[in-house]
């Protein structure tokens, strides 16, 4: 007879402890343990040979040519790798009304036209007509485009399988059960089976499948995080809901560079595609203005010009503000301590405000002298240079460090027009030479490039 065992299961990260707690140990979330009741097969005292047949040398195992499907939409297909993989599992999370839906079913209806084969869209959370409405919105009218409107694991394959399709898109991955196991939609163990036999039928059938998932409010991608592993590739959305701009982030792919970043525009007809996105976040920038300064960041691959914009103002209380939008909260604790002491700003009686416009998030530290000259732009009323471009890492005593990348970075602020970049004293050997049409300004400490580049 099977045995039949009680556990409890955390709902956000899959911790399991045998009776039930308040409060997660793995987490420290409340109310996040479901009971579930697992039934034991029986044991075998012998050894199953392992699947995938006998051990092979390294050097005779042979690979073909790996030919990726066209898709149409470059910011897309370049995140990706330069196309998708035939029968990759494709994990895309973002928050609720971000765009990821609309995206999606504009990848779908694009790479029906471009493979000529039937694309197919499961949707567990809106009725077909739904669907109809948006994509009629998006000008999407293909004949090949399927959609099917199920949650069950079992009758999702078993349609795949009669329409063979080129790709298959599931929305969202928390909304099917299987009929195998007896828990709610959306928990570990219905979240876990699933994916888990998405993966294998993609790799069986060479079909790849983009799997829809929710995030939790701290961002993260909900269900265990062995759901990040089981996929090939994980994409997160993000964006401000109080801007247009939305990027397209890759934080794993296994067939090609993590990190990447694809940058579109929320429209009346769907996600547009930014091809120059350095230029689109200068626009609507003011000239010789103080308190404003030119980063230059990378995105994966692709060098991104930001305008970071710093204000210094009289407190009216006793201990002054530190507020930052878009940089790191304590990245810019640092930076304003570095410019009390080495620099001699004097900030203790000033707030200090510190934003990246366009509602974009830089996180690298190449950016940190850039808002160090921002900052010190505002207190002293004196406009940074036009024409210029900051690179360079603060340390905390004082001095400016270099970052990677730098040929890439130049290249890219000369193309858009800039004549002078301040970056860091040091040069790494091996880096690729810089470009002789952008004049390149040394600084060896932060009060150097602060003097350096005000007007």
């Amino acid at each position: 007879m099977a045995k039949t065992r009680t556990r409890w299961v955390c709902q956000e990260c899959g911790r399991t402890t045998p009776r039930h707690m308040g409060r997660c140990p793995g987490c420290g979330q409340w109310n996040t343990m479901v009971e579930q009741i697992d039934e034991s097969t029986k044991t075998s005292t012998g050894l199953r040979q392992a699947p995938g047949g006998a051990p092979l040398r390294l050097k005779d195992v042979e690979i073909g040519e790996l030919e990726r499907l066209a898709l149409p939409m470059k910011e897309f297909s370049r995140v990706l790798g330069g196309g998708i993989v035939p029968g990759s599992l494709i994990l895309v999370g973002g928050d609720p009304g971000i765009g990821k839906s609309t995206l999606l079913l504009q990848a779908a209806g694009l790479l029906t036209k471009a493979t000529k084969k039937p694309v197919l869209y499961v949707s567990g959370e809106e009725s077909a007509r739904q669907i109809k409405m948006r994509a009629d919105r998006l000008s999407i009218q293909e004949d090949d485009l399927f959609v099917l409107t199920e949650t069950r694991l079992e009758a999702i394959v078993r349609h795949a399988e009669q329409i063979q399709p080129a790709a298959m898109i599931v929305d969202s991955i928390q909304t099917i059960t299987s009929e195998e196991i007896d828990s709610a939609a959306g928990s570990i163990s219905q979240v876990r089976r699933a994916a888990s036999l998405f993966q294998g039928w993609a790799k069986t059938e060479g079909v790849s499948v983009f799997l829809v998932g929710h995030v939790t409010k701290s961002g993260a991608i909900a269900g265990p995080k062995v759901l990040e592993h089981i996929v090939d590739t994980v994409l997160y959305l993000e964006g401000d809901r109080f801007h247009t701009y939305r990027l397209l982030r890759s934080v794993k792919n296994r067939f090609g560079a993590t990190s990447e970043v694809g940058v579109f525009e929320m429209q009346e007809r769907g996600m547009v595609e930014v091809k120059n996105p350095s230029e689109v976040f200068l626009a609507e920038r003011m000239i010789n203005a103080p308190g404003s300064a030119i980063a230059v960041t990378m995105e994966g691959t692709r060098s991104l010009l930001v305008e970071i914009q710093a204000l210094a103002s009289h407190t009216s209380f006793g201990h002054p503000r530190r507020t930052a939008n878009g940089v790191d909260f304590n990245r810019l604790l640092l930076i304003a301590a570095v410019l009390s002491r080495r620099v001699g700003l004097r900030l203790y009686d000033q707030d200090v405000f510190a934003n990246v416009v366009g509602g974009l998030q830089v996180g690298e530290p190449a950016a940190d002298l850039a808002i160090a000259v921002a900052i010190a732009s505002s207190v002293r009323d004196r406009p940074v240079k036009a024409d210029m471009t900051i690179i360079g890492e603060v340390g905390l005593s004082g001095e400016v460090r270099t970052v990677s990348q730098t040929s890439a970075r130049l290249k890219e602020a000369a193309r858009l027009g800039f004549r002078r970049c301040l970056l860091p004293h040091h040069r790494r050997k091996g880096q690729e030479p810089w470009p002789a049409d952008i004049e390149t300004i040394p600084v060896r400490s932060v009060s150097e490039a602060v003097e350096k580049a005000l007007v």
